[in-house]
């Protein structure tokens, strides 16, 4: 449950500190052996309301003992 809660809680600060961007190559022109590539970079967009819920569910998985079925 430890690393359930640690890996949502650093999925929601991530997601609060700017979203998840990465960079995708583009061939723009490929004449004969001659290829010209572009590089984008993109971030998907999610919104700060939803990185504050998932990094509060991560402490909440943290904080909230382990219930025992007796």
């Amino acid at each position: 449950m430890k690393i359930l809660g640690f890996g949502l809680a650093l999925l929601g600060a991530a997601l609060l500190y700017g979203g998840l961007g990465y960079d995708r190559q583009t061939t723009i022109l490929e004449v004969g052996g001659i290829k010209a590539t572009a590089t984008e970079h993109k971030t998907l967009p999610y919104a700060p309301l939803t990185g504050g819920i998932v990094l509060a569910a991560g402490i909440a998985v943290l904080l909230v003992p382990r219930m025992r079925h007796t």
